[in-house]
């Protein structure tokens, strides 16, 4: 996709409301996701590079739910099933409130294809990562939310950790 997508568009607004630095840049050598990487705390994208727009939400997860301590100097994302699922149901979150289709988010080229069955859970209300959401306190699982004083999942109380 290009910088000129309405989807990249809206998600570009979106990062940059939330606090989530995101910078044009070249990012040469491999990268996770072709076109994006995450340094210092924020997402390089390189205009230069495809890019999937659902991919920016995903990665952007990662930033918003690492530890803000650590949040600054975060370049790598550690491979932790639970900040994984934290980051993937962070990009449910988002995609909703800014109306970016399901199936955007989860491309069929990405999540080692299993897209798909992530599109079809999370619009089902049965896609992971809520509880871990709701352990960071930036939402609760609806049957929780009451309890804990924080909107139900997919609504979020707030976008960073």
């Amino acid at each position: 996709m290009a910088l000129d997508d309405p989807d990249t568009l809206r998600i570009l607004d979106f990062l940059e409301e939330i606090g989530i630095p995101v910078t044009q840049g070249a990012i040469t050598g491999d990268s996770f996701l072709p076109g994006i990487q995450i340094r210092n705390g924020g997402l390089v994208l390189d205009p230069a590079q495809t890019f999937y727009p659902g991919d920016l939400l995903h990665e952007a997860g990662h930033i918003a739910c690492t530890d803000p301590a650590a949040r600054p100097t975060l370049c790598e994302v550690q491979s932790d099933p639970g900040e994984e699922m934290a980051a993937i149901a962070w990009s449910y979150a988002a995609a909703r409130a800014i109306g970016i289709d399901t199936r955007a988010l989860f491309h069929a080229d990405g999540y080692l294809g299993g897209g798909e069955a992530l599109a079809v859970a999370f619009d089902d209300g049965r896609g992971p990562g809520p509880p871990m959401l709701q352990y960071y306190g930036m939402s609760a699982e609806p049957r929780h939310a009451e309890r804990y004083g924080l909107p139900a999942y997919p609504k979020m109380g707030r976008w960073l950790r």
